[in-house]
């Protein structure tokens, strides 16, 4: 073993009649590596060990979603694997008119795909105003959104019920007000984006002003190329914030079943419809919700992690 990865521990003595402190090296050194090694085999256990708690429920319910309602109890039960693998559940969510999933999970994705778009672009607008343009209060803008932020949105729940009755965006008009509703105050979260501009240099845009460019092309055709990962990851957030909301959208679509998004239809499955007759369906339509998420995240997630590294630094 190489003398730099050897840590020499030290003890100290001190010799009072001499008045002095002496340093007496041990017989055996420790390995530097081994250390290390024992570190990291001690964080990797935990880790294992938290994923397994965590995903146990997920895996519990992707099981039962492969037991038929037809000829098992439909509720929930004491082992694990199906006693009989069947796709009943998913052939009833997709095919049967009366489960009105399909319906729910079309309202869920175009709710989802028009966030994606208009809060991606209005974040990114405000984000690169903020971080590139200096006016006169530009920092008491910043600390109000800051401040505002700070409180939980279901306090505005009661006014913006009203707000959207009055509209007639409410019960038959609940997706186009839900959308509205996502999207209106989406600039407020320009945290993350303005950090990630602020790490590109300003000498691009100064060198592209200089040449002629506008500030929307130099916005399109400069800065957005090189903000990439910061550009899915907005999008990642403006799809998934409405994709399982539940709250404000049972209280928008309150009473009126065919404008349910997916996460209010499956409750109310096993909230007032039979528990034990819907739970296996439940679990199905939980597998459903959760693909389209799994699979942007596993495709995306390089820039996912790049756009969040990117814009937690201080601007």
């Amino acid at each position: 073993m190489s003398e730099k990865n050897k840590i020499p521990e030290v003890d100290i003595v001190i010799d009072q009649e001499a008045g002095v402190i002496r340093e007496v090296k041990p017989d055996k050194l420790r390995s530097k590596k081994g250390h290390e090694r024992r570190v990291n085999t001690s964080i990797y256990v935990t880790l294992v060990l938290m994923s397994i708690i965590w995903l146990a429920p997920f895996v519990f319910l992707v099981f039962q979603s492969f037991r038929s309602y037809l000829t098992e109890s439909g509720g929930m039960v004491n082992y694990l694997l199906p006693k009989q693998w069947s796709l009943d559940n998913y052939t009833w969510l997709l095919t049967d008119p009366s489960s009105d999933f399909l319906r729910w999970y079309g309202n869920t994705l175009i709710i989802a795909l028009f966030c994606s778009v208009l809060q991606t672009f209005m974040v990114l607008s405000v984000s690169y105003a903020l971080s590139r343009l200096r006016f006169k209060g530009r920092k008491l803008i910043m600390n109000v959104v800051l401040v505002l932020g700070m409180f939980p949105g279901f306090l505005t729940m009661i006014i913006l019920y009203f707000l959207l009755r009055q509209l007639g965006l409410t019960q038959d008009g609940a997706v186009p007000g839900l959308i509205l509703i996502y999207v209106a105050s989406s600039g407020m979260g320009y945290y993350i984006s303005k950090g990630f501009f602020d790490t590109i240099p300003k000498s691009l845009d100064e060198s592209a002003r200089i040449d002629g460019a506008t500030r929307s092309q130099v916005f399109r055709l400069i800065i957005m190329p090189l903000a990439k990962p910061i550009v899915i990851y907005t999008i990642l957030m403006a799809f998934m914030a409405p994709w399982g909301d539940y709250v404000f959208a049972s209280y928008v679509a309150f009473g009126s079943k065919p404008n349910y998004n997916v996460a209010v239809g499956l409750y109310q499955w096993v909230n007032v419809n039979d528990y034990q007759g819907y739970f296996t369906r439940f679990c199905a339509g939980g597998v459903l919700v959760a693909v389209p998420v799994t699979v942007l995240f596993l495709a995306l997630q390089k820039y996912y992690v790049e756009g969040v590294t990117g814009g937690a630094v201080k601007g």
